[in-house]
């Protein structure tokens, strides 16, 4: 469930980083027109929920960082043996 909700967090940050550049090429010709700013603030809500979700995940177990991950430094067991 929780990695569910960390992809609909990503995708809905991908679409919001697109919908304020659309936005920012259309609106270029009015002054008043906000649209870019909103997209922008929507995209920095949804950031920090993604990140807030995924510290959660970590945090209570439910996400793991793999044995494997290259920043461990950990050597697999198949290139011990080898």
């Amino acid at each position: 469930m929780l990695k569910v909700l960390i992809i609909v967090l990503l995708i809905g940050v991908i679409i919001s980083l697109f919908s304020g550049l659309v936005f920012l090429f259309k609106d270029t010709d009015r002054t008043d027109s906000k649209r870019t700013f909103y997209a922008l603030g929507i995209r920095v809500t949804l950031a920090s929920l993604l990140i807030l979700t995924i510290s959660y995940g970590l945090y209570t177990g439910q996400l793991q960082m793999g044995i494997n991950a290259p920043w461990h430094g950990a050597v697999p067991q198949e290139q011990v043996k080898q």
